[in-house]
């Protein structure tokens, strides 16, 4: 597949999001895709996955395609079996095969278990395995990966980690896009970084572009939980920082505060998928306050980190009452990004709907 000259913009008017984006995606490579949150990333793998049209330039070559988004069309009538059983058969599987290969691939993620639970009553970490299997039932040729590691828990990790893999070496290509840094560290054929609206050769050796050291600025996200709702995934208690924050984006340092609420100080860079982690729990929690950290001894300032990034306007995107904005952002969304009442929890889309919308998280380039 190849994208030539392509560019992206939301309305006839409407500020490019991307612009003369050049990528040749041959078969058989794994391609990682970073840049700061806003950037385009999501924009880019829509297009890649044919979600999208460009505005500009042309796409030739495409490949049979699947594609794992942010969101999970959980509010759908099927059960876990019943809508991989229905997508495989969209695929062209035959009724029988769609459902041996929606259950192999439910037990290969560890959820068999939930096979007849309906898709509204799954956790966040078995939708997005339903989410991730959807994507592998008819082997597509091209995969595309938008955070699709987010709210899974380690086996599944490394289990999609092994899918890749196995992807690639059979002839296919994976296109993704991950908050973590070291995904895959070592193993993707090329990287690219989206800045500014283009999309950048990165070079094999040394950091992962679009993250930040230890000393770049950070955000300091206090939260509440939900009375009823499941703890941050924290085995060690207060001050301390267990293995398993390596669940959460940005592995964030957490401290508690005498009033209950917990304090998450991130890099400014995984804010708005640690955000997005918090409320779309379920229960979500309740987003308090979100500010630029003090920088670490040693470093050099911080920066302006809300005037730079998508953070609160992430937070209206997705709903969440009693955070307002900084002057001059967006109003809280209406329609399929629209919350519901008054818990923060982004409304799922289908993979249609995905069709010509823009993505909250990303910001439109002037």
């Amino acid at each position: 597949m190849r994208l030539d000259a392509v560019g992206r913009r939301y309305g006839v008017r409407g500020p490019w999001v991307l612009r003369d984006v050049r990528l040749d995606v041959p078969p058989g490579a794994l391609l990682r895709v970073e840049g700061t949150n806003g950037s385009g990333k999501s924009t880019l793998l829509r297009l890649c996955a044919g979600l999208d049209r460009p505005s500009a330039g042309r796409i030739t070559g495409r490949p049979r395609t699947a594609y794992v988004p942010e969101r999970f069309p959980a509010t759908l009538p099927f059960t876990a079996l019943g809508y991989l059983t229905h997508l495989g058969r969209i695929h062209g599987l035959r009724g029988p095969e769609a459902a041996r290969r929606a259950a192999e691939w439910l037990d290969r993620f560890g959820a068999a278990g939930h096979a007849r639970t309906r898709l509204a009553e799954l956790s966040k970490g078995t939708s997005q395995k339903v989410a991730v299997a959807q994507a592998l039932l008819a082997e597509p040729e091209l995969l595309v990966l938008d955070e699709a590691w987010t709210g899974l828990d380690h086996g599944a990790r490394a289990v999609l980690d092994e899918v890749v893999a196995e992807r690639v070496a059979a002839g296919g290509t994976v296109v993704f896009v991950d908050h973590d840094p070291q995904r895959l560290a070592g193993a993707a054929d090329a990287r690219y970084r989206v800045a500014d609206g283009r999309l950048l050769a990165q070079e094999d050796s040394g950091p992962a572009a679009g993250t930040e050291p230890a000393t770049g600025p950070r955000v300091v996200i206090e939260a509440e939980r939900a009375p009823g709702g499941a703890p941050l995934p924290t085995a060690g208690g207060p001050g301390r920082r267990p293995d398993a924050l390596e669940d959460l984006p940005g592995r964030p340092e957490i401290t508690w505060g005498p009033d209950g609420t917990t304090r998450l100080t991130v890099p400014a860079v995984s804010s708005d998928a640690l955000l997005r982690t918090l409320l779309t729990a379920r229960p979500p929690w309740h987003i308090r306050a979100v500010t630029p950290a003090p920088p670490p001894p040693g470093a050099p300032g911080s920066l302006d980190v809300l005037g730079s990034l998508d953070v609160l306007g992430s937070l209206d995107v997705l709903g969440s009452p009693g955070v307002p904005g900084p002057p001059g952002a967006p109003a809280p969304a209406v329609g399929p990004y629209a919350s519901p009442g008054p818990h923060p929890v982004s409304a799922p889309r289908t993979a249609a709907e995905h069709h010509g919308a823009p993505d909250p998280d990303e910001a439109p380039h002037p």
